[in-house]
């Protein structure tokens, strides 16, 4: 009697943890797009000898019944055991349509040629038996591309990178069903800035609020909100005049169309530069096909401190702008005697070279 009250008492308490039974395996990949993070967990089937009874055998194409549960329009469950999920931490775009920030379970509607894959608002279910389309969060069609290889157990990759997308692709026998995943970067980098203007880091550091403001003025989007954050980062208890704080100030206070303003703090700025931030400023300069006032800004440079790496690139840069080759390279010249590393000396033998044959620097 008393060792079937201890069987009882363990079993209430739940299982102690064995490795999952059978030849499937328990996996998750993330990856963060932009600021965005995702997830996919999954379980990882193997094809084991079945190679070209998978897809329209093992896994059927379209909707199915499969005779259990309540579902008699059934999608494929994108893996084996529980839901296939995906978790986003923002927004995303998934083949350009919208998808709010969540947890999805994620079904697969296959075919030989192409693939309706599905998010769904439920993400606990086991598999697709209990299947409903009106909990679909999103649907679209995407390719069904063949793979010279095979591949033995699913899995799901991450490819094609880029600031604010990335490819997602099931891979498993000799298919692979891609699609793309986006993120509206610039919105959710605006968002993450007003959330951390209310804490510590934001307006302690007036880098942060610096940073901030810059993001704003190199992408040219909210211009207003940056200009207040511009002037924080100099003006506040935290804020400090630097060369960095003033001149995101004054090229905001320019997008504006605030032109005698903006020139009026440059002025204060031109002295607190360093070298290596006037040549950095110089080059902006030149990207905005502004290069009289990069002219200007190299002269600067160099009439403060001749003897320096980043003053004569610059004075070479701006005599190649005014298309004087000569004097460019006889600064050329002179750069590589301050070209100390390796990194260095290979840009300024680059330029000498390009002068050398009438070509542009870069």
């Amino acid at each position: 009697m008393t060792l079937c009250l201890i069987l009882v008492g363990a079993i209430a308490f739940g299982q102690i943890t064995f490795p999952p039974g059978g030849t499937n395996r328990k996996a998750s990949v993330s990856q963060r797009i932009g600021i965005t993070d995702v997830r996919i967990d999954y379980d990882r089937p193997i094809v084991n000898g079945r190679e070209g009874k998978i897809w329209g055998g093992l896994v059927h194409y379209g909707f199915a019944d499969l005779h259990y549960g309540t579902s008699k329009a059934a999608p494929w469950r994108a893996g084996a055991n529980e839901n296939t999920t995906f978790t986003f931490s923002t927004d995303v775009l998934i083949e350009g349509e919208p998808l709010k920030a969540g947890k999805y379970g994620f079904f697969i509607a296959m075919g030989p040629e192409k693939a309706t894959i599905i998010f769904s608002n439920v993400s606990t279910a086991w598999g697709s038996f209990y299947y409903d389309s009106k909990d679909d969060a999103l649907r679209a069609e995407v390719p069904v591309v063949k793979l010279t290889e095979s591949i033995e157990r699913l899995i799901y990759v991450f490819s094609d990178e880029t600031d604010d997308a990335a490819v997602v692709s099931l891979q498993w026998e000799k298919m692979k069903i891609p699609f793309k995943v986006s993120v509206d970067l610039e919105k959710e980098q605006i968002a993450a800035f007003r959330r951390e203007f209310n804490s510590g880091i934001f307006y302690r550091y007036w880098q942060n609020m610096q940073m901030a403001a810059n993001y704003c003025l190199v992408h040219n989007i909210n211009i207003d909100e940056a200009i207040g954050w511009a002037d924080r980062s100099i003006n506040t208890y935290f804020g400090e005049k630097n060369f960095a704080t003033l001149s995101t100030y004054a090229g905001l206070l320019e997008k504006k169309g605030l032109k005698i303003k903006a020139d009026s703090v440059m002025k204060k700025a031109y002295p607190l530069a360093t070298t290596l931030q006037l040549y950095s400023h110089g080059r902006g300069l030149e990207n905005q096909k502004r290069n009289a006032e990069a002219i200007a800004v190299y002269k600067m440079s160099y009439d403060r401190n001749p003897d320096d790496l980043y003053s004569c690139l610059g004075i070479t840069r701006s005599y190649a702008l005014q298309g004087n080759s000569k004097e460019a390279l006889k600064y050329a010249n002179k750069t590589l005697t301050f070209a100390k590393d390796t990194y260095f000396k290979g840009y300024a033998d680059g330029v000498v070279a390009n002068l050398k044959e009438g070509k542009p620097i870069d």
